[in-house]
């Protein structure tokens, strides 16, 4: 990613430059409960999150009836009665935002249907949030994006192929793009986390942020995946892991949640450099290197050797240990006492 690549949800920058933006996804684990929405709200307020964000389901505009058949492999009924048990109608939805809002937070959701992102557009929320399984979904991607608001898209189930198209089209439209890379099970086994795409996505795509949505049991992968130059760290959320709900399994709680922001902008501060001392190590290294210096009194004349010179802290000498070889077979040009640290100027050329 280019060194000042970044987008901006709310004045929050995103990019290299600055401290990993850790979303919390309350998503659907208030099981469609305004009450416990806020409830998980202040417990991410009180771990210091930033953006918090929502799930937007308007289930007759997102599923047809077939849904009503399929099983998600972490539930026992449907998807179409999850969602339809979870989602929350659009007052208590504003309501919601407007609290998110009031504790300092910013408010961000995920769209799974057109009348969902109109619906999110009419509460004027500043990003949308865009899951994986409307990452090929262009058709949505399209209409999300003449609204021109900065975009977050996860590419999980998707390749580098897919994902192109998608950013094609928010190309077009000139809208700020982070890409996060995912993998959709729920929870993730530590195997399939496979940071190695994200770099992928960092590589094929250097015009947008990155970083990992994740669904694993720790923030192991979260970290990792900031040592690696990750920009955005997601994971679902909520207030107690004791609850019931469909991402509870996968979701952080409040301690987990306010070590993450903790430990990732302490690691983001870790990566870069070169390989070459820093300035600051100097205080070091004028004790921990060695400089040459006599080991017996020398003579104006005699030959340097191993009997006379050897290398010695600390490091404050003006002849490196480096230079040692260099020295042996040359002469004195002076008389130096035994224990000295030899000088430029008591070696003849």
């Amino acid at each position: 990613m280019n060194k000042n690549m970044y987008i901006e949800i709310a004045g929050r920058k995103i990019g290299a430059d600055y401290p990993p933006l850790v979303i919390a996804e309350i998503g659907i684990n208030h099981e469609g409960s305004l009450q416990v929405a806020k409830e998980m709200v202040d417990a991410a307020h009180r771990a210091g999150v930033e953006v918090v964000k929502h799930q937007t389901h308007i289930v007759a505009d997102e599923m047809c009836g077939e849904a009503k058949k399929v099983i998600p492999g972490n539930a026992d009924v449907s998807i179409y009665d999850i969602m339809d048990r979870c989602s929350l109608n659009e007052a208590d939805e504003i309501a919601l935002k407007e609290y998110i809002e009031s504790k300092g937070m910013i408010f961000i959701s995920t769209p799974f249907s057109r009348a969902a992102a109109e619906r999110l557009e009419r509460m004027n929320v500043a990003g949308y949030k865009i899951g994986s399984g409307e990452c090929n979904n262009y058709p949505l991607l399209e209409h999300i994006a003449q609204f021109g608001k900065p975009v977050i898209l996860s590419t999980g189930m998707n390749t580098i192929a897919s994902v192109a198209k998608s950013v094609a089209i928010f190309e077009k439209h000139q809208v700020p793009l982070a890409l996060l890379h995912t993998t959709n099970l729920y929870p993730t086994p530590t195997h399939l986390v496979r940071l190695g795409a994200m770099i992928q996505l960092k590589e094929a795509f250097p015009n947008s942020v990155f970083g990992l949505s994740d669904h694993t049991l720790n923030n192991n992968a979260c970290l990792a995946a900031t040592a690696l130059g990750a920009s955005i760290l997601e994971r679902h959320f909520t207030d107690y892991m004791e609850r019931t709900g469909p991402d509870i399994v996968c979701s952080m709680d409040e301690k987990a949640c306010g070590e993450l922001i903790v430990s990732s902008a302490e690691i983001a501060q870790m990566r870069g450099g070169t390989k070459e001392a820093a300035k600051e190590e100097q205080v070091t290294i004028d004790f921990a290197f060695a400089t040459v210096c006599t080991i017996q009194t020398i003579k104006a004349g005699d030959v340097f050797t191993k009997d006379n010179l050897w290398v010695k802290r600390p490091g404050t000498g003006e002849i490196l240990a480096d230079k040692f070889n260099d020295l042996l077979g040359k002469t004195a040009a002076n008389a130096i006492e035994n224990d000295q640290q030899l000088t430029w100027q008591d070696v003849n050329n």
